[in-house]
């Protein structure tokens, strides 16, 4: 089933791959909300990023060194795994080895999508789990 909107949890450090994956997810007709392109200057950050969890119904999580040390994936993360609308729709992404247990120990309980290796491989698996197949080949972004 396709989602309403997935909330794309990362790093700020790891932008060239959520703006990467990003712009895969919604060229397969996926909608996606992350913080680089939702929120405006002037608003309340913190708000919009509430509204957009409590609005999206799948969540995505990018795992790496960078979002383990990220206090904002962590609130994210948390507050995802509390609520029940996103039961069973929590999807971490592994874009680098990293102790994600340092985010939450239940992580290890999810299935794991591995970007580790090639992203155009992540990106089928990704879309796999929405019933969707990759349209084209893309190269790995930078960083």
């Amino acid at each position: 089933m396709l989602p309403k909107e997935v909330f794309l949890s990362h790093a700020s450090k790891d932008r060239k791959f959520a703006n990467a994956l990003a712009g895969i997810l919604r060229e397969h007709g996926v909608p996606v909300w992350f913080s680089r392109t939702h929120i405006r200057g002037g608003q309340q950050w913190h708000d919009e990023i509430g509204a957009a969890l409590r609005r999206c119904d799948w969540f995505v999580v990018v795992l790496s060194p960078n979002s383990v040390k990220s206090m904002w994936v962590k609130r994210e993360l948390l507050f995802a795994l509390q609520q029940n609308h996103f039961e069973n729709r929590i999807v971490p992404l592994l874009k680098q080895p990293c102790d994600y247990e340092k985010l939450s120990w239940t992580l290890s309980i999810f299935q794991f999508v591995n970007f580790t290796g090639s992203f155009e491989e992540g990106c089928r698996t990704l879309l796999k789990i929405w019933g969707l197949g990759l349209d084209h080949v893309m190269k790995s972004p930078a960083g």
